[in-house]
C-alpha cells in the first residue's frame, strides 16, 4: 500500500496535482482514495462533484473524501475534551467559552492525520493520495505525532488506580472534578494512535511527500524551506512538481518580460533540486476540473513514470563511513541559522524557527560532541571517543 502526500505554498495547484495523480493511478487498475486535509476544501470543485466526509465514489477504482475535523475530533477525544471542559468551567460560572479554548493549535490537523491512519489500517485501498493544507499547516500536521505523544506521556503520567484511591479526597479539597476511567482510555488511545501514526509516516516504503511549486522566486524559496523542514523531520520527499509554466506561445506581447524570469526560476529549480525527480506542468488553456481533464493531466505530468512508485529516496540521518561521526542531510539550510545542542541521549538540531530532536545512535551513546561542520547540505557531527569522555 502507498500513501502520497502533496504539500506546498497556497495557490500552487496542490489539489489539482493530487487529483490528477489519483486519476492516473486509478486508471491503472488500483483502488485509490484521494483525501483533503485542508479546511478550505476544494477537492470536490476539482472533480466537479460533491465530495463528503466519508468515502465518495467518483468512478471505477477512484474515491474521494474531504475530512471533517470536528467530526473526527469527537471520535478521537470526546471524553478527554469533556473532562477538560469541566475543568475550565468548574469555577468559571459558565462564563468561559470553553469550546473555543479547547481548540489547540494544530489539533485539527492531527485529527486529519488520524483519519489517514484509519484508512490505511482499514486495508481497503491500494493507494491513498493526500491533498494537504498550505505549507505552514502541513508542517504543524507532520510535527504533531512526534511532539504530542511525548507531551502526553510526560505531562499526563496519571494512573487510574491512583485517582481511584485519592480522587475523592482531591476532588473535595480542590473542588475540581477528577477524571473518569473513560478519560484515561482516551489518553491511552491517543498516545498509542500517535505512535502508530509516527511509525507509518516514517516508513519510506509506504509514505512519500511531493512538493508542488511554481517557477516564481518567492514560491521557490518557500518550497526550499518546506523541503528542508521535511528532511529535518525525516520524511521522504520523492518528487518536485513544477506547476503553472507558461508555454512559449503565451510568452509574447504583455507577458514578454516574464520569459527571462521564468527561465531563471526554472534554472534555479533544476540546480536546487538536482537529485530529486522533477515534473513540469504547463499552464492549461482552461481550468482543471472534471474527471476527464484530470485523467489527461495525470498522463501529461508523469509520462512513462509510474506515480505510485517511490520515485526517490535518500538517507537523511546516518553514521558516516568513518564510523566516528553522524551526518544529517539538511538541504538549503543556512549555516548562520543552524543550532546544535546535546541533551543527554538526544541531539537538538535547529534550522531557523524549526527544531528537531534526534536520538543519539547507540554507537555514540556515552559520547559528547567534539565538533560539527556543515558542508554540501550535510551537518556532520563528530563525537569524542568514550575513553576520552570518561577521563
Amino acid at each position: 500500500m502507498r500513501i502520497i502526500i502533496y504539500t506546498g505554498k497556497g495557490g500552487v495547484g496542490k489539489t489539482s496535482m493530487a487529483a490528477a495523480t489519483a486519476c492516473r493511478i486509478a486508471k491503472s487498475g488500483k483502488k485509490v482514495l484521494v483525501m483533503s486535509t485542508d479546511q478550505a476544501h476544494s477537492l470536490g470543485d476539482s472533480f466537479d462533484k460533491k465530495v463528503g466526509k466519508e468515502e465518495t465514489f467518483l468512478t471505477d477504482n477512484l474515491y474521494a473524501m474531504e475530512i471533517d475535523t470536528v467530526y473526527e475530533g469527537e471520535k478521537s477525544w470526546g471524553n478527554l475534551k469533556g473532562y477538560l471542559k469541566q475543568l475550565l468551567t468548574a469555577k468559571g460560572g459558565g462564563g468561559i467559552e470553553a469550546e473555543e479554548l479547547l481548540i489547540f493549535p494544530g489539533l485539527e490537523e492531527l485529527f486529519s492525520m488520524f483519519k489517514i491512519l484509519d484508512m490505511y489500517e482499514s486495508g481497503e485501498y491500494d493507494t491513498i493520495i493526500v491533498d494537504c493544507a498550505p505549507t505552514g499547516e502541513t508542517l504543524a500536521l507532520l510535527k504533531y505525532p512526534e511532539r504530542l505523544s511525548g507531551v502526553i506521556e510526560k505531562v499526563l503520567p496519571l494512573e487510574k488506580l491512583g485517582v481511584k484511591t485519592v480522587g475523592a479526597v482531591l476532588e473535595k479539597a480542590m473542588k475540581i472534578p477528577m477524571p473518569e476511567d473513560s478519560v484515561f482510555d482516551d489518553i491511552e488511545h491517543l498516545t498509542e494512535k500517535m505512535k502508530r501514526l509516527q511509525r507509518l509516516m516514517l516508513n519510506k516504503d509506504i509514505v512519500s511527500l511531493r512538493v508542488v511549486t511554481t517557477p516564481e522566486k518567492i514560491v521557490i524559496e518557500e518550497a526550499k524551506r518546506n523541503f528542508t523542514c521535511l528532511y529535518l523531520y525525516h520524511y521522504n520527499v520523492d518528487a518536485i512538481i513544477v506547476n503553472h509554466i507558461y508555454p512559449a506561445e503565451a510568452m509574447e506581447g504583455y507577458f514578454s518580460k516574464w520569459v527571462k524570469y521564468q527561465e531563471e526560476a526554472l534554472e534555479e529549480i533544476s540546480e536546487c533540486f538536482s537529485e530529486v525527480p522533477r515534473f513540469y506542468v504547463e499552464l492549461q488553456k482552461e481550468e482543471l476540473r472534471t474527471l476527464e481533464m484530470l485523467e489527461q493531466m495525470g498522463g501529461q505530468i508523469f509520462g512513462d513514470e509510474d506515480p505510485d512508485e517511490v520515485l526517490f529516496r535518500q538517507n537523511i540521518y546516518e553514521i558516516d563511513k568513518d564510523g566516528k561521526s553522524l551526518k544529517i542531510y539538511l538541504p538549503f539550510a543556512d549555516k548562520a541559522q543552524l543550532r546544535l545542542e546535546q541533551d543527554r541521549d538526544e541531539l537538538v538540531v535547529g534550522v531557523g524557527n524549526e527544531s528537531r530532536r534526534f536520538p543519539i545512535p547507540s554507537e555514540f551513546a556515552q559520547c559528547d560532541i567534539a565538533g560539527a561542520k556543515f558542508a554540501d547540505g550535510y551537518l556532520r557531527i563528530r563525537f569524542l571517543p568514550e575513553t576520552e569522555v570518561n577521563k
